[in-house]
C-alpha cells in the first residue's frame, strides 16, 4: 500500500478505557507456631496486623485455636473469613462420603477466599504450626496459588514445641529423625518405628491405642513421651505408656528422642489431670469453678452510661469477650483480655466457642448491644447450651437497656401501655410469619416497638409494615423513628403513620407505632408522646 493510500485509510479507532480492575489481593500462608502467643514469629504477627481479611478454620463448635493465637495481633475492624469444616470425622451422609464432604468444603472455602482477593484483599490464612506440615493451608493454596500471588511464613512445628518441652536433644550426629502420622496401619507403625533413629508420632486422638500397641511391639514404649497442647498453659509431658487413651486430644505428639537423655525429663505430676476435674463443691469457697463461666451482657443501645454496674464488672473480670465485631469495639481494650470478634450472621458458632472457651477455664462474656435477651445473643447461647456436651458449663445472663426503652424515654411514654415487639428480619423466619405477627398485634390495638427494620438487602419491608398497620390503625397514629440513641449520630423524630417514608429508615432505626391511644403533642421542648394505660369504658 503506498503512503497515499496509507493516508486516505481512515483512522484506526481509539481503544475504549477499560474499566480499572482492582489489582488482585496477596495470599499468605502464616505460620504461627505450637500455641503459645510468644512463639508467632515478628513476620507472622506483622502481616496479621496488617491484612485485610484474617481467614481460620474451625470445626463445626466454632472455637478456633488460630484465631486463639493470632487475636493478639489482629486490629479491630478487619474482616474475618470464618471456615468451618462439615465433618470431622468418616460419618456424614453427603453422597461422596467423608472425601466428597471434605473437597466440596475444601472448594466452597476457597471460592470464598478467592472473592476476597480478586476484589483486591490480602487473606492471611492462619495455620497452627507450620503451614505446609499437616496443615489445611495447603489445600487452599493448591487452589488459588496459581491463580494469585500467594507466600508462605514458616512457623515452629509441634515437633519442635514437643522437644522443647522434654528439655532434651530429639537427634544429634548422622542420626535421622522419622515423622509418622498415627493414621498409618499398626503394622506399618511398628516397622517404623522398629527402624528408627528418632522418631515423633502425631495426629493422636483416636489413633492413641493403635500407636501406643505400635511403641510397645516396636520395643520403643519404655523410650517415648507423651507431649500435650505443647508450649501452651495446658501443656503435659507423660511417660508414653502411662497415657489414659480416652483422654488423648489431636494436640499431642509422641517423641522417641534419638539419643539418650541425660537431663530428667520435666514430667507432669501424675494426678493434675485429675485435679484439673475437681467440682466446685470440692472446691475452696473462695475459689472460682475450674471450668469458667459464660456471662452474656448487654451494653445497652448506644451510650456507655447506660451499661450497668453489673455489666461492667463482668467485662472487666472476663478473659475472653466473644461478639459481634461492632459491639465488641463498644468495650474497651484490656490488657491480656482475648478479644473473639465476628460477623452478625455466625450466632450459634459464636455461641459454641463461647461455651467451649468456658469449659476450658476462660470466664466468657458474650457482648450483646441493648439487652441480650431482645433479638440478641442470650437465646443463641442458652439454646447452644442444652446440648449434653454443655451440661456442666454455668451460663448467666445480665439484662441492659433495650434499644425501645430508649427510643420511648427521649419522646415520653409510648410504650406505657400494652406493646409488642417484633424484628422485622426474615433471615430466621419467613416474612409470611412476620406479616402475621404484625397484623394480629395491630389488630389488639398495642403499640409496636419495631427491630431490625430494614438492612442494605432489605428496604422494603417497612412500605409493607406501614400497609399491614393501616388496616388496623389510624393514619393519623403517632409514629416514633429513633436512629441511634444514645449514639453520636443520635436522630429522633415524631410522625404519623401515613408519613412513613421507608427512605427515612435503615438497620439503626427503631420504630414505635402507637396504639388507639397513643397520643402526641408540642411542648416548648418538642413534641411528647404518651399511651394511656386508661381505656374509655364503653
Amino acid at each position: 500500500m503506498s503512503e497515499q493510500d496509507r493516508a486516505q485509510q481512515p483512522a484506526a479507532p481509539t481503544p475504549a478505557p477499560r474499566s480499572a480492575q482492582p489489582r488482585a489481593g496477596k495470599l499468605w500462608g502464616i505460620g504461627l507456631g505450637p500455641g503459645d502467643p510468644e512463639l508467632v514469629t515478628v513476620k507472622a504477627a506483622r502481616i496479621i496486623g496488617e491484612a485485610d481479611v484474617i481467614a481460620f478454620h474451625s470445626a463445626r463448635h466454632g472455637r478456633s485455636i488460630s484465631r486463639g493465637i493470632a487475636a493478639a495481633y489482629m486490629r479491630t475492624g478487619q474482616l474475618e473469613e470464618h471456615l468451618v469444616y462439615p465433618v470431622t470425622t468418616e460419618t456424614t451422609d453427603h453422597p461422596g462420603g467423608y472425601q466428597g464432604a471434605i473437597d466440596e468444603f475444601y472448594e466452597q472455602a476457597a471460592a470464598a477466599l478467592a472473592a476476597h482477593l480478586a476484589a483486591g484483599r490480602s487473606v492471611a490464612l492462619l495455620a497452627a504450626g507450620d503451614p505446609l506440615f499437616y496443615s489445611s493451608y495447603m489445600h487452599m493454596h493448591r487452589r488459588l496459588a496459581d491463580r494469585f500471588e500467594a507466600e508462605i511464613v514458616p512457623g515452629i512445628t509441634s515437633v519442635s514445641a514437643a522437644s522443647a518441652a522434654l528439655g532434651t536433644p530429639l537427634v544429634e550426629g548422622d542420626q535421622v529423625l522419622t515423622v509418622l502420622p498415627g493414621t498409618l496401619p499398626a503394622e506399618e507403625l511398628t516397622r517404623r518405628l522398629t527402624e528408627a533413629d528418632a522418631a515423633v508420632v502425631m495426629k493422636l486422638g483416636r489413633t492413641y491405642p493403635s500407636v501406643r500397641q505400635a511403641l510397645s511391639d516396636a520395643g520403643r514404649l519404655d523410650d517415648a513421651y507423651y507431649v500435650e497442647r505443647a508450649s501452651t498453659g495446658r501443656q503435659r509431658v507423660l511417660r508414653a505408656g502411662e497415657v489414659d487413651a480416652a483422654e488423648v486430644p489431636y494436640f499431642a505428639i509422641t517423641v522417641v528422642p534419638g539419643p539418650t537423655p541425660t537431663t530428667e525429663i520435666p514430667l507432669t505430676a501424675a494426678d493434675a489431670t485429675h485435679r484439673t476435674r475437681i467440682s466446685e463443691a470440692e472446691a475452696p469457697q473462695d475459689d472460682r469453678p475450674v471450668t469458667g463461666e459464660v456471662v452474656v451482657v448487654g451494653l445497652g443501645p448506644g451510650s456507655p452510661d447506660w451499661t450497668s454496674p453489673e455489666v461492667a464488672r463482668a467485662l472487666s473480670e472476663a478473659t475472653d469477650l466473644v461478639g459481634y465485631t461492632t459491639y465488641i469495639d463498644r468495650v474497651p481494650v484490656r490488657p491480656g483480655q482475648r478479644r473473639h470478634a465476628s460477623d452478625n450472621r455466625v450466632e450459634s458458632e459464636r455461641a459454641a466457642m463461647a461455651l467451649d472457651l468456658a469449659r476450658h477455664g476462660a470466664r466468657v462474656a458474650v457482648v450483646s448491644s441493648g439487652d441480650p435477651g431482645v433479638f440478641a445473643m442470650a437465646a443463641a447461647v442458652v439454646e447452644e447450651s442444652a446440648d449434653p456436651q454443655w451440661r456442666e458449663v454455668p451460663v448467666r445472663v445480665l439484662p441492659g437497656m433495650t434499644a425501645a426503652s430508649a427510643v420511648a424515654s427521649r419522646v415520653g411514654a409510648p410504650l406505657g401501655h400494652d406493646f409488642a415487639m417484633i424484628s422485622l428480619s426474615d433471615r430466621l423466619k419467613p416474612w409470611e410469619t412476620v406479616a402475621q405477627r404484625i397484623s394480629a398485634v395491630a389488630s389488639a390495638d398495642m403499640a409496636i416497638a419495631v427491630y431490625n427494620p430494614a438492612s442494605s438487602q432489605r428496604t422494603w419491608q417497612v412500605a409493607a409494615l406501614r400497609d399491614l398497620v393501616l388496616e388496623h390503625r389510624k393514619p393519623d397514629t403517632p409514629v416514633v423513628l429513633g436512629r441511634d440513641v444514645g449514639g453520636p449520630a443520635e436522630s429522633v423524630r415524631v410522625l404519623t403513620l401515613s408519613e412513613l417514608d421507608p427512605a427515612e429508615v435503615d438497620m439503626r432505626t427503631l420504630l414505635i407505632i402507637g396504639a388507639s391511644t397513643t397520643t402526641a403533642f408540642d411542648t416548648p421542648a418538642g413534641r411528647r408522646v404518651f399511651t394511656s394505660r386508661r381505656y374509655a369504658t364503653p
